[in-house]
């Protein structure tokens, strides 16, 4: 499952997602079975327009058994939490 949250940024960011993933809260998209090319290729995209824009905060996570807790995450921009690994545990450290 690859789930994106978007926080605060341009509309385009939806349209696009919205194409590729259900929205199924405002500005969180899932995928149940997303290939790691199409992960990759929307998040090439996610990177080029935050870079562009630099607006808001965009998260992505899926399941991958060869990260810390079995979860890959990516973020842009500020998250409002910072994720640690605290000895193979994905952990949150508030700000």
């Amino acid at each position: 499952m690859t789930v994106v949250v978007t926080i605060n940024v341009e509309g385009r960011y939806r349209g696009f997602l919205a194409s590729a993933m259900l929205e199924i809260a405002p500005g969180v998209y899932t995928s149940p079975a997303m290939t790691a090319g199409i992960r990759d290729r929307i998040w090439d995209v996610l990177t080029g327009w935050h870079n562009q824009l630099g607006n808001g905060t965009i998260v992505m996570t899926w399941r991958d058994p060869t990260a810390v807790g079995e979860q890959h995450v990516r973020t842009l921009g500020e998250p409002p939490k910072q994720i640690v690994d605290a000895d193979g545990v994905h952990l949150v450290k508030y700000r």
